[in-house]
């Protein structure tokens, strides 16, 4: 019945404090049923002078149709539930129970679909953790192995500042390995965020050296966001005020910034331009970060999607940059960060190419 609030209960809760449709007044019904019709049949044979065994024989036959009928509608949807139950347990998801009960055993199909609801989620996750951790291990390696291979063929020297960057990229290979942790508690919604207050424009440069810097390992190296060579790709970076601050987990930042980068490295034309912007948030220690690119951008139907995980979208395919076979991680893990910081990420309005939007709260926003 329309809008009968009834199929909306809580697994257990009483429907009207009576339970009118469980099993046990099913049962009690039966044998009430069963105790009428011998009595009628009793009373009919009183009346018609009707031998006393076809009386018998009707009552028996009579009960045991109707507990036929019962019991069959009991043991149905046991059969379903087992089915589902096997199909479980041999790691398929994707069965569910048919909840169109209103007694025990509706109960029962409710628990049985949150629970593989909880299993193919823990699934997912596990698969999406795998490939996150794999997607974030291979930036700062390949950014160690572009610094030793430049040392080696004598294209950069050893001095100081080359070597503190390769220690950088050995620090940051280190937490995040780290993290791995961290990384497994996604599931449970508990990943603690160090925030600190940090200067933007001295931590942003680090961040596009290491980027520029990993660029001429990319090639032949199949990354998380693919394989390509874009040396030919300027960053900017443009921050203001110059003595601009903000409070955020700077690890959780570098990946946002890190991957918007990346992404837009990826869909930038022949010698184009990435720019990063930083400015001043409506909030105290609040930021607003931007990553823009000279590419064909993406269309407004796909802006809702280009954020979920494993979405590589076509936009750089018309321009040869952006086939490179990603597997189209980096926007997600993004999102993601930015959604520890309960800031916010999106795609927004541009004359050219795509610009991505990040607001961070600040010192005001609800710690994770």
């Amino acid at each position: 019945m329309s809008g009968d609030p009834v199929g909306r209960r809580s697994p257990g809760e009483p429907w009207g404090g009576v339970s009118p449709f469980s099993i046990k007044t099913k049962l009690g019904a039966l044998v009430v049923i069963a105790v009428l019709i011998t009595t009628g049949l009793m009373m009919i044979a009183m009346r018609t002078a009707t031998e006393l065994r076809f009386i018998t024989v009707f009552s028996m036959i009579a009960t045991l149709l109707i507990t036929q009928f019962v019991a069959h509608s009991l043991t149905a949807p046991l059969d379903d539930m087992n089915a589902v139950a096997k199909a479980i347990s041999h790691g398929d998801y994707t069965r569910r129970v048919r909840e169109n009960r209103r007694d025990e055993l509706g109960d029962l199909a409710q628990t049985i679909n949150r629970m593989a609801d909880d299993l193919e989620a823990q699934d997912r996750q596990r698969k999406e953790l795998v490939a996150n951790v794999s997607h974030e291990l291979r930036t700062p390696i390949a950014g160690l192995r572009a610094v030793l291979e430049n040392i080696v063929d004598g294209v950069s020297p050893a001095d100081p500042e080359t070597m503190r960057t390769a220690l950088k990229q050995t620090e940051r290979l280190g937490r995040l390995v780290e993290t791995l942790l961290d990384l497994s508690r996604l599931d449970n919604g508990v990943v603690p965020l160090r925030r600190r207050r940090f200067e933007v424009w001295p931590y942003l440069s680090g961040v596009l050296k290491e980027a520029n810097m990993a660029v001429p390992a990319r090639a032949g190296i199949a990354s998380g966001s693919g394989s390509h060579t874009r040396t030919d790709v300027h960053l900017h970076l443009d921050v203001s005020p110059p003595e601009l601050t903000a409070h955020a987990d700077p690890e959780r930042i570098h990946q946002v910034v890190a991957n918007l980068i990346d992404n837009a490295v990826k869909h930038s034309p022949p010698h184009g331009r990435v720019t990063v912007k930083a400015r001043r948030g409506a909030l105290p220690e609040s930021l607003e970060l931007e990553v823009l690119d000279e590419g064909p951008g993406i269309p407004r139907s796909e802006w809702h999607r280009v954020f979920e995980r494993f979405n590589r979208g076509g936009a750089g395919a018309s321009n040869g940059q952006g086939g490179d076979g990603g597997t189209g991680l980096g926007l997600a893990i993004a999102r993601w960060a930015v959604d520890l910081h309960g800031g916010g990420i999106g795609v927004a309005e541009s004359e050219r190419g795509c610009r991505i939007l990040v607001t961070l709260p600040g010192e005001t926003s609800v710690q994770s």
